[in-house]
Parts: C-alpha cells; sequence; structure tokens
C-alpha cells in the first residue's frame, strides 16, 4: 500500500509550464545570453586562426607534437563554433521532446 502510495506521488503532474512573460528581466536576460555566446563565437575564430598558425608552424618546421596539437585546436574550433551556432536550436529542440514526455 505505501509503495502505491508513493508511485502515485511520482506520477503527480505539477502543471507548471515555462511562461515568458513570468519574471521581470527576460528580455535583459535574453541579451546578456546572446552576448556570451557572440563573444563565444569571437573567441572560437580567435582560436581557429591560432590552431591553423601552430598546425602550419608545425608542419613546415618538422615539430610532429605542434602539428598535432594544431590539428587537435582546428578540429575542437571547429566543434566549438558548431556547438555555439546551433545552442539555440539544440536547446529548443530538446525542450520540445521533454514537453512531450508525459
Amino acid at each position: 500500500m505505501i509503495l502505491a502510495d508513493t508511485l502515485v506521488q511520482l506520477a503527480y503532474d505539477p502543471g507548471i509550464a515555462p511562461n515568458e512573460g513570468g519574471l521581470p528581466g527576460l528580455a535583459v536576460l535574453k541579451k546578456v545570453m546572446g552576448s556570451l555566446n557572440l563573444f563565444a563565437i569571437i573567441a572560437v575564430v580567435g582560436a581557429l586562426a591560432v590552431s591553423a598558425g601552430v598546425w602550419a608552424w608545425g608542419h613546415h618546421s618538422g615539430g610532429h607534437q605542434a602539428e598535432a596539437n594544431g590539428k587537435k585546436g582546428v578540429l575542437v574550433s571547429a566543434g566549438a563554433a558548431l556547438l555555439l551556432g546551433a545552442a539555440n536550436g539544440v536547446v529548443a529542440f530538446f525542450s520540445a521532446l521533454g514537453s512531450q514526455i508525459s
């Protein structure tokens, strides 16, 4: 009997949904997050340029470790740029997916 009561409590739907007008300052928070995303993208551009330079320098100087690190840096920078650019879509996708769970 106690187990059944616990399962009923776990299955309770609180009825909470995202509310865009619920708290003040939402517009400011959106601007701050957008600015942080922009700064991160600019940093990734710098990291990509430095990594490409290290890759080229390592290749032409015979530094195999520097060449490998430059390649890794280019790949990591490209992946970070992909994730930063797709951040809104990824969050929207999983939020919509999560809202379908009942």
